[in-house]
C-alpha cells in the first residue's frame, strides 16, 4: 500500500476560530450563491458556502493545502488504478445518521450528473471509474488510467447522504434535503437577501465559534462598506480599491489581504464560424475573426495590463500572462506577461485581413469580480485604439453566467480560481475541448479546442512522477498561451474588511467563510 500516513485528526481544518467568540456573525459578500444544491455550479460564490454545510473527504487548507477531512487517510495502493480512501469514525450527518462509505459512493455518482448544471464537478469526477465499497470506512476507487490528483480533485467535492437519492436542485435550495456533516446547518435560504446557518451541535472538529452565521449578498461596493461602517454586518469581502486607502486609516476597519489564485481572463468564440457578437463595423454578418490566431494575438496584445493594474485595479492586482501566478504547480517559468504593443496588434489584424476592424462587444459581469465592469470598458477603450468598434455589455453575475453557458456571447470578461490549487484545475476546465461525459471543458464557454493540448493534458494527468506532471502541464499551458485559446489580464489580490475585535485569515481560493475570522491579534 502506498497510502498518505496522517494522524488521525480529532480537530476540523475550519476549526480556526476560538469557540464563543460572540453569539452571531454576519458578514457580506459580494455576489450571492446560485445555488444550496452542493452539485449544481461549481464557483465559487457557491462553493465557499457549502464549505460551512459540507465536508470534502479532503480539505484545504487558507494556502489550499491538503488537510484530512471526512477521510484520514488517502493514496494509490499498489495498483495504481485503485486508490483507497479511509474514512473518519463516528460522523453524523446533521441528522443525526451516521457517515459511511455508501455515502461516498453516491456522492461520486452524482456530483458530475447534476441535470442542468452550468458548470459541474464532472471534471473531478469522471475519472472514477467505479466506486468499490470495502467496508463501511473504506473505499476503493477505481480508475482507466492513473490519476495522481485523485485527493485534489476530490478535495473540491461535497459529501452527501445516499438518502438523497433522487433530491433535487430544487429540494436542496428549500432546505429540505440540506443535510451535510460540516459546522453549521442549513436554517434559511431567501434568493437576493440572506443565507442563515446554525452551528452543528454535534460537529465531529471542534466546535464552530458561532452560534448563527447570517450570509448577505450585497452586490454594490458602496453600499457593502457602509454596511460594515454602520456595523450592520461584521465583516465585508471584496473591500473596493478605491476604499482601501481610507479604510487603512479607520480605527473602526480592520484589513486583511492576500494573493489569490484567481485569474480574471477574456473567453474567445474560437468555435463558430460566424459569432454573436462580432459583425461588420456599421453592421452585417462577417466570418468569425477569432478563429484566426493572429487576430487573437492582437487582441491580447492591445491590452495593457499593466495600466489596467494600476489604473483600474489601482495597484491591487497583478498583470497576468497564464492561468496561474508564478510559483504554482504546473506554472510555466517561460511564459512572461505579453508586452503592450498596440502597433504590432495593428499589423496582426491587417495581415489577417482585418485592418479596417470590425464591432466586438465585450460581455462580462458587473458585480462578480474586483472591478470587473471597468476592467471590461478598459478592454474596449484598449481595443478600439487599434481599429475596432469595441462596446460593452455587462450586467448582474445571475444573468450573465447563465446566458454565457449558453454561448450567446463571442468575448467574455471572467475569472477562475484552481479549485485544486495547482495547473490542471484551469486546464482542464477552460481549455480543453468541451467534452461532457468525461468533464473535460466544462467551463470552456469559448468551445476552444486543440487535440495537441488535450493530448499534453491527458499525459500529464496520468503522469504519477510529480516533477514529469509538472513539467507537461507547465508545456500545456506554453501551448494554450501561445495559441492565446484565453486572454489572461490579471491576478486579484482579496482584500477583506472586518469589525475592531477581529481579522480574517486570507485564502488563495478567495473563499470568505465564518471558519476563516478569528480574533484580532
Amino acid at each position: 500500500m502506498a497510502l498518505r500516513k496522517i494522524a488521525l485528526a480529532t480537530a476540523s481544518v475550519f476549526a480556526l476560530a476560538t469557540p464563543a467568540m460572540a453569539e452571531d456573525l454576519t458578514f457580506a459578500v459580494a455576489t450571492e450563491a446560485t445555488s444550496m444544491d452542493p452539485h449544481f455550479h461549481n464557483t465559487g460564490n457557491n462553493n465557499q458556502i457549502m464549505l460551512h454545510i459540507y465536508d470534502r473527504l479532503v480539505h484545504q487548507g487558507p494556502n489550499q493545502e491538503l488537510i484530512p477531512g471526512l477521510a484520514t487517510e488517502w493514496g494509490p495502493t499498489d495498483d495504481p488504478l485503485v486508490w483507497e480512501f479511509r474514512l473518519r469514525e463516528g460522523v453524523t450527518f446533521h441528522d443525526g445518521s451516521p457517515f459511511t462509505a455508501e455515502d461516498v459512493a453516491f456522492t461520486l455518482g452524482r456530483a458530475g450528473n447534476v441535470p442542468n448544471s452550468p458548470s459541474g464537478y464532472g471534471t473531478y469526477v469522471n475519472d472514477i471509474a467505479s466506486v468499490e465499497i470495502i467496508d463501511d470506512y473504506t473505499v476503493h476507487l477505481h480508475t482507466n488510467a492513473p490519476v495522481p490528483l485523485m485527493a485534489n480533485n476530490l478535495s473540491t467535492v461535497s459529501i452527501i447522504p445516499s438518502e438523497n437519492e433522487g433530491a433535487t436542485t430544487e429540494q436542496y435550495n428549500s432546505g429540505e434535503v440540506s443535510n451535510g456533516t460540516g459546522p453549521y446547518m442549513q436554517v434559511e435560504y431567501t434568493p437576493g437577501d440572506r443565507i442563515v446557518l446554525e452551528a452543528n451541535p454535534n460537529y465531529w472538529g471542534d466546535a464552530p465559534a458561532w452560534d448563527t452565521v447570517t450570509i448577505r449578498p450585497i452586490g454594490a461596493d458602496a453600499a457593502r462598506v457602509a454596511a460594515l461602517l454602520a456595523g450592520d454586518v461584521d465583516m465585508i469581502e471584496n473591500v473596493p480599491t478605491s476604499d482601501i486607502e481610507s479604510l487603512e486609516g479607520n480605527e473602526n476597519v480592520s484589513l486583511s489581504q492576500g494573493i489569490s489564485n484567481r485569474v480574471v481572463y477574456l473567453h474567445l468564440d474560437s468555435d463558430r464560424e460566424t459569432t454573436p457578437g462580432i459583425t461588420a463595423i456599421g453592421g452585417g454578418e462577417i466570418a468569425n475573426p477569432l478563429l484566426d490566431v493572429r487576430v487573437r494575438q492582437a487582441l491580447s496584445m492591445a491590452i495593457d495590463r499593466e495600466a489596467i493594474v494600476e489604473e483600474v485595479m489601482e495597484g491591487v492586482a497583478i498583470p497576468a500572462g497564464q492561468l496561474l501566478p508564478d510559483g504554482f504547480f504546473g506554472t510555466s517559468e517561460n511564459i512572461e506577461v505579453p508586452e503592450y504593443d498596440p502597433e504590432g496588434a495593428q499589423a496582426l489584424l491587417a495581415e489577417a485581413g482585418y485592418g479596417d476592424g470590425f464591432a466586438v462587444t465585450v460581455h462580462g459581469p458587473n458585480d462578480r469580480y474586483i472591478n470587473d465592469a471597468a476592467v471590461a470598458q478598459a478592454v474596449a477603450q484598449m481595443w478600439s485604439r487599434i481599429g475596432l468598434e469595441a462596446s460593452v455589455d455587462t450586467m448582474p453575475a445571475s444573468v450573465y453566467f447563465g446566458r454565457a453557458s449558453n454561448l450567446e456571447f463571442s468575448v467574455m470578461l471572467v475569472g477562475w480560481g484552481s479549485g485544486t490549487g495547482e495547473a490542471s484545475s484551469p486546464l482542464r476546465s477552460l481549455i480543453a475541448t468541451h467534452t461532457p461525459d468525461r468533464g473535460w471543458g466544462a467551463s470552456n464557454r469559448g468551445r476552444y479546442s486543440n487535440p495537441e493540448f488535450d493530448a499534453l493534458l491527458e499525459e500529464a494527468l496520468a503522469t504519477v512522477d510529480e516533477a514529469a506532471r509538472g513539467a507537461l502541464l507547465a508545456e500545456a499551458m506554453e501551448l494554450s498561451m501561445a495559441d492565446v485559446a484565453v486572454i489572461p489580464t490579471h491576478f486579484q489580490v482579496n482584500t477583506w474588511g472586518t469589525r475592531p475585535g477581529l481579522r480574517y485569515i486570507p485564502r488563495t481560493d478567495e473563499y470568505t467563510i465564518a471558519m476563516g475570522v478569528v480574533p484580532a491579534e
